[in-house]
């Protein structure tokens, strides 16, 4: 994956492989030693089923390993997502 900066990611939509809509990047988490990005915060939409996935409160955590590309959308491995 090519690099890209944090600010090309703000609010971007976030959708499943499989064409599914998960709903809108909101943060992201970094282990501040290493500079890697550990997970995507992501606002869920209110049509997708939340159940099995991270969430704290109205926030939901999808592991950056998930992201397979980035350009309109991100797209993340649904599988790979859960917990």
């Amino acid at each position: 994956m090519t690099k890209i900066f944090s600010r090309n990611l703000s609010r971007k939509r976030v959708m499943s492989n499989d064409g599914m809509v998960i709903g809108m990047l909101k943060n992201i988490m970094v282990d501040l030693d290493t500079g890697q990005v550990v997970d995507l915060i992501i606002k869920p939409d209110q049509s997708f089923n939340t159940e099995g996935y991270r969430m704290d409160g109205d926030r939901m955590f999808i592991s950056f390993e998930a992201v397979k590309d980035i350009k309109d959308y991100i797209v993340v491995d649904r599988y790979l997502s859960k917990k």
